[in-house]
């Protein structure tokens, strides 16, 4: 009886959406928030089995994220324009995007991409390893700073890197040490920050052992910047993430309003965050907030102004851009689908594709992603097919009752044990693949006992040799065996993602076909296949 209501609740809101004004996307975000505060009790009984709540939750006091009034898009406009009501629109050209398949793919492009670089590469990972793979990235990255220094001895060129503090100093050998080679050889030019979350804090803080202190909160967000050019994964600079370890990766080319916002939004979470210096210690930011020292109530204000000052300016920005170039015939409230670059007489194509950055950092109370994510499932009507994909399977009773509660077919694939990074791990790491397990069999068992095995399918991705991370969603319209829109980056629908890691992920909807085929080829044979 408590299932079925819990499934009933997100359909009954679904038809009240019929009769509300226009402007739905944000009743239903309001609506999703409401979802997730009155389910938590439940989710909370729900997940006390998951190694993920070995330490208590630590949720500060801050103010919720308020979300803007919905502009009506005009007719014609595609339907998740909605999503520019929250965040920034970035429309770029197609052939500007380029999905890449493979780890060492993924990593050979880096290289070439820091070797080329010349004003700025941004690095925003968990954590660096430390292995052969890391140093000769690190290297290329020092060939990179020394080249500029001898075109120029007063170089503007910049290396900016953000990793999470906990997993980033686990160790003698660690991501610190593998660093400050460089910090210490070009201290004007390289920036290293290393995030701490707030909740970590106090005696918590002493008695929680490395590797269990990461159980509370990261920096988990994956970015990696050069120059205007831009990957976007939920991969980990480390050498599996090189090799072995399946993941996503998404390329923009030539993209420098993308560009500038990443580079924007790493440097403001690394004003936030821990500096290290020289000596292999770390401080903060003059002006700043300790993260874990001090007023968290205080810390987390002044962090979530920071990032939304970011989100906020670069929304302004494009906003002024759609007003230059879209409201040309002067019929106010008129929109076209794209940005006339050609018009604009800078010689680039014509956008057929637009970004959407989507930000979560619910210790700062912003819940950008969850609001979008939930608003998307929310929204799947019947004969629409979703692909997502998670390598920890442990989605939140939020994001579970909507996939229970909409009409449209799931294909879920998620991470065997044996492919589960954790495998064959030490002590208690090493029972984390059947805890995912039970999760799975304890959803899978939900969806049969409602007789939706036909229309939510979960599969297990198993190769062999190989490890699995990949994560996202890939949106086909009713009728359509296209993808119109994928999400892409570090969040895996989980409860961590959404209510204790710093999270980030574009929603990228394009119009074009040879696009929407690559997408589309990339689920089939790279991650499905296999699976």
């Amino acid at each position: 009886m408590a299932a079925a209501t819990a499934v009933e609740a997100p359909v009954l809101w679904r038809r009240l959406l019929k009769y509300l004004p226009r402007g739905r996307p944000v009743w239903a975000a309001l609506l999703g928030r409401l979802s997730d505060r009155l389910s938590r009790g439940r989710e909370r009984r729900a997940r006390r089995s998951s190694w993920l709540l070995l330490a208590p939750l630590l949720s500060p006091v801050v103010p919720q994220l308020t979300v803007p009034p919905c502009s009506l898009c005009s007719e014609g406009s595609h339907r998740f324009q909605w999503i520019r009501n929250l965040v920034p629109e970035f429309g770029i050209a197609s052939s500007h995007v380029k999905v890449l398949s493979s780890p060492i793919e993924f990593y050979e492009l880096m290289k070439r991409q820091i070797k080329m670089a010349k004003k700025r590469v941004v690095l925003a990972s968990l954590y660096l390893g430390t292995g052969p793979l890391e140093q000769e990235l690190v290297d290329c990255i020092e060939i990179a700073l020394e080249k500029s220094f001898q075109e120029c001895r007063t170089s503007s060129f910049t290396v900016s890197i953000l990793l999470d503090f906990t997993r980033g100093s686990r160790g003698q050998e660690n991501s610190r040490t593998m660093l400050l080679p460089l910090l210490k050889r070009f201290p004007e030019q390289v920036r290293v920050s290393l995030f701490h979350t707030p909740n970590l804090r106090g005696l918590l803080r002493l008695l929680i052992p490395e590797r269990f202190n990461e159980t509370i909160g990261l920096q988990h967000i994956k970015v990696y910047l050069f120059d205007d050019n831009v990957i976007l994964s939920g991969a980990n600079l480390s050498d599996s993430y090189f090799t072995n370890r399946q993941d996503r990766y998404m390329f923009l080319q030539d993209s420098p309003e993308i560009a500038d916002f990443f580079s924007e939004l790493v440097d403001a979470v690394g004003d936030v965050s821990l500096q290290l210096q020289q000596d292999d210690t770390v401080k903060v930011v003059d002006g700043m907030l300790h993260p874990y020292q001090g007023d968290k109530m205080a810390y987390c204000e002044a962090a979530n102004k920071r990032v939304m000052e970011v989100i906020n300016s670069a929304r302004t920005r494009q906003e002024q851009l759609h007003a230059r170039t879209f409201h040309r015939n002067g019929a106010e409230g008129e929109i076209s689908l794209s940005t006339d670059r050609k018009a604009m007489g800078d010689g680039q194509p014509e956008p057929d594709t637009w970004i959407y950055p989507l930000i979560q950092m619910k210790p700062f109370g912003i819940q950008i992603d969850e609001i979008v994510t939930e608003t998307l499932l929310m929204e799947t009507e019947r004969g629409a097919n979703v692909y997502l994909t998670t390598g920890y399977f442990n989605l939140t009773q939020a994001y579970m009752d909507l996939i229970l509660g909409t009409r449209a077919k799931y294909q879920i694939l998620l991470a065997s044990p044996e492919v589960n990074g954790f495998f064959g791990a030490k002590g208690v790491a090493g029972a984390i693949p059947a805890a995912y397990v039970y999760i799975e069999r304890q959803f899978f068992s939900e969806v049969c006992s409602l007789g939706q095995q036909e229309r939510v399918q979960l599969q297990e991705y198993s190769r062999n040799g190989w490890t699995f991370h990949a994560k996202g969603l890939w949106l086909y319209l009713t009728g359509s065996g296209l993808p119109c829109l994928t999400l892409i980056g570090s969040p895996n629908f989980g409860y961590r993602s959404v209510h204790r890691d710093l999270e980030a992920q574009v929603a990228i909807v394009t119009e074009n076909k040879a696009l929407q085929q690559q997408f589309h080829q990339k689920i089939q044979d790279r991650i499905f296949l296999d699976s």
